[in-house]
């Protein structure tokens, strides 16, 4: 039984179909991208795949069970950072330990905040707000929190996007790094324009077809 599956999956926006028949199977701990061109519905793909938005018709299951909602055991990468200005950089991270921990204690969620942000190497700008920090560095808080929950499953909307070649090659061997380095198996969906990104990472990529109606082709196997 594949750890993710999506079957059917179809959405319209008023009278545009945007998504048309999407079936797709993850098993645990594979890492599979999605690639194609801006506006092909990439984008309202994985937000439907991670709960976080309804198809029109089909269904989405994480280990046989259906999704209506986001999932306790996943956690999503944004290209737009997503970081609350007011906070820094340990509180952005805290916050979401403290909603997936309810058990912990106030020094454990600072201790798993403060783990993760070393993983990325930002320990010694725990205390800085994004304002205060790089794009890349911003990204780095993102891949902290989203690992700090201890996912199951992650996702990944063109988490580089923004950023420049230099610093979106060093998170990207970040990322691969992180998602081999935790304890348990981590399944891993990414929607990304750039197919040079997907190689490097994935283990299948798909591409999406145009919109509207579009739909997944055949998998790429990446060895």
């Amino acid at each position: 039984m594949a750890h993710l599956e999506l079957i059917g999956i179809s959405k319209s926006f008023g009278t545009r179909k945007v998504l048309s028949g999407v079936n797709l199977a993850i098993e645990e701990g594979e890492f599979v991208s999605i690639v194609g061109s801006s506006a092909s519905g990439k984008t309202t793909l994985v937000k439907i795949a991670s709960g976080l938005m309804q198809a029109d018709s089909g269904s989405v299951q994480l280990n046989g069970a259906p999704v209506s909602d986001f999932s306790r055991d996943a956690a999503i990468v944004f290209q737009n950072y997503s970081l609350l200005p007011w906070l820094s950089a340990l509180e952005n991270v805290r916050l979401a330990v403290e909603s997936s921990f309810l058990q912990y204690s106030s020094k454990q969620v600072t201790a798993q905040a403060m783990k993760y942000l070393e993983m990325v190497g930002l320990g010694k700008a725990a205390a800085k707000k994004p304002s205060q920090l790089s794009g890349g560095m911003r990204q780095r808080v993102s891949i902290a929190r989203a690992f700090a929950v201890e996912p199951r499953v992650l996702f990944l909307d063109e988490p580089f996007g923004a950023l420049d070649a230099l610093t979106r090659a060093t998170l990207q061997q970040e990322l691969a790094r992180m998602c081999t380095a935790t304890a348990k198996p981590v399944t891993a969906l990414m929607i990304t324009n750039n197919v040079d990104e997907a190689i490097l990472l994935s283990d299948r990529i798909f591409t999406l077809t145009h919109a509207p109606a579009a739909t997944l082709s055949p998998a790429v196997p990446v060895d």
